[in-house]
């Protein structure tokens, strides 16, 4: 009977206790506002505190939803870590300084400075970044950057081959620009221009295989074509170290219209060459 009894009373003590936690966990659901996965790793890992906050963060919808002991901190608390580290929320801004020291690619659109401006003060504030620091993340961004601007490059060069309609140095540079592909560690580059090398890396290589393999240049231009298409996919997300042109000819691919690109703003058409070197136009300047 005794045991009976004290079988009772512990689950009742179970069972309270698990009431009580119950009461005090909270799920909210926030606006958050990043770009990408890196974003996501760093707002998830200063909001998140084991065995007290969860935070699980949406790069789609840049809502967030927090999970936490209502006991041991609150959403206020958490948002504040979230915009130390250098992202807003509606209800707290980051600081500049750390907003400013981002990736280029977590730099967001800050839509919430303009309307939440007066709950600023409330962010604490943190200390400068050391110039050592910050000086090794100024060399991180620009190493991200030209990662990939060999294989842009070649592509520049084949671009001026095909203007010349010249086969065989279309075919060597294509050959290069092979080389440049296969030479990419996918690793290191940023999540955001990972995404985008994963999607358009088969295309990229085999154009550039079929380009290299022939010196028929109406194929070679067929190629180039879809080439371009994914560059361009790419150098818009990567960037250029100098203002990149996106231009187009209606008259190409039997009249459907094709796209390049050129670090000259003037037009020089690689699918005609001297035949129609000016027949086109720049629609687009990727800076």
């Amino acid at each position: 009977m005794k045991t009976i009894i004290n079988t009772m009373i512990v689950t009742t003590m179970l069972l309270s206790f698990n009431w009580s936690i119950a009461q005090t966990k909270k799920t909210e659901t926030v606006k958050i506002y990043g770009n990408c996965g890196m974003c996501e790793k760093i707002i998830e890992k200063a909001g998140t505190l084991k065995n007290v906050v969860k935070v699980d963060w949406n790069k789609e919808t840049k809502m967030a939803t927090i999970t936490y002991d209502a006991k041991k901190t609150n959403q206020d608390e958490i948002l504040k870590r979230i915009a130390l580290a250098g992202y807003d929320s509606d209800k707290f801004l980051a600081p500049d300084d750390v907003y400013n020291n981002l990736h280029g690619c977590c730099q967001y659109d800050r839509e919430a400075k303009n309307t939440i401006v007066k709950t600023k003060s409330e962010v604490a504030e943190t200390k400068p970044m050391d110039h050592a620091k910050h000086q090794k993340m100024e060399n991180k961004a620009e190493q991200d950057s030209n990662l990939l601007k060999v294989v842009f490059d070649n592509y520049f060069t084949l671009k001026d081959a095909l203007v010349k309609s010249d086969g065989t140095t279309a075919a060597n540079n294509s050959k290069f620009l092979l080389d440049a592909l296969n030479s990419v560690n996918m690793k290191e580059l940023p999540m955001d221009v990972h995404v985008v090398w994963m999607k358009s890396v088969k295309e990229l290589k085999e154009d550039a295989e079929h380009i290299a393999d022939t010196k028929d240049i109406g194929h070679q231009r067929d190629h180039f074509i879809t080439l371009s298409e994914n560059i361009y996919e790419l150098i818009k997300t990567a960037k250029y170290q100098t203002p990149v042109f996106y231009q187009f000819c209606p008259m190409a691919n039997s009249s459907k219209g094709a796209n390049w690109l050129s670090t000259d703003s003037a037009v020089k058409n690689p699918y005609y060459g001297s035949k129609m070197l000016s027949c086109g136009k720049t629609v687009e300047t990727i800076k």
